[in-house]
């Protein structure tokens, strides 16, 4: 079906491939703290031109140097690309490099996120939901999944849904990271980002139900989520009773 690769500061590479064994990795240049230099962004790019989709932010960290990185890459994608965590808080600095993006992207952010790009509050982005998903997607001419009860899908010629499955278990570190990779590779299969969009965040909430019900909120891990995604689809594409 397809294959992945990890982008990863050099100094980790062998780390990761013992720990994640179905990706492969690319060694990029780091900084002595071990995250990406700006130095990366050429040979990041090169490999990217390979690729149908590239999922940047998880575990980025917010290194100057990376935030650098997230600067010089972000506009010159040459692939389909979502960007959440670390790659949003870097944008965060300057959202309007989002606008000359030539590739269509898919911008994830929780509600503290959106609060910074937004340059707002959280309190005012839980306000009124909808609104800010619409006015991010519109500024940055992005696809917006503002995360959340209720996940809404933005686009920026107006168009919007509100997703109807997930839980409150969901609201657990690497939940986020789940989602981010599942609509990285519903891009590579070459949906349209809107419409991958809200298949992702549905699919994703419907595996959270699926992980809930099994082990509660409480007990579900984003592993979990992960582990219950075959049982969605199952169920999304009427396989299932379930």
């Amino acid at each position: 079906m397809g294959l992945v690769t990890l982008g990863i500061p050099a100094p980790l590479a062998d780390i990761m491939a013992v720990a994640l064994l179905e990706s492969m990795s690319l060694p990029l240049p780091s900084t002595t703290e071990e995250t990406l230099y700006h130095g990366a962004t050429s040979v990041a790019l090169e490999f990217a031109a390979g690729k149908s989709a590239i999922v940047l932010g998880p575990g980025l960290s917010q290194h100057t140097e990376t935030i650098r990185f997230v600067h010089e890459f972000v506009p010159k994608c040459p692939a389909p690309l979502v960007i959440d965590a670390d790659g949003l808080n870097a944008l965060s600095e300057n959202p309007a490099l989002l606008r000359d993006c030539q590739t269509p992207v898919v911008l994830t952010p929780h509600p503290g996120e959106m609060a910074c790009l937004l340059h707002t509050s959280t309190a005012e982005v839980q306000a009124d939901r909808e609104t800010a998903a619409r006015t991010l997607a519109e500024k940055s001419n992005c696809i917006v999944v503002l995360k959340g009860h209720a996940t809404v899908v933005a686009a920026p010629d107006g168009d919007i849904a509100a997703n109807t499955t997930g839980n409150a278990g969901l609201a657990k570190g690497g939940t986020g990271d789940v989602l981010a990779g599942l609509l990285g590779g519903l891009l590579a299969q070459g949906m349209d980002a809107f419409a991958a969009a809200q298949a992702a965040v549905f699919a994703h909430g419907l595996a959270g139900d699926l992980a809930a019900a099994e082990l509660t909120q409480r007990g579900m891990r984003a592993r979990d989520v992960a582990n219950y995604l075959p049982a969605a689809w199952r169920t999304i594409e009427g396989e299932s009773d379930l």
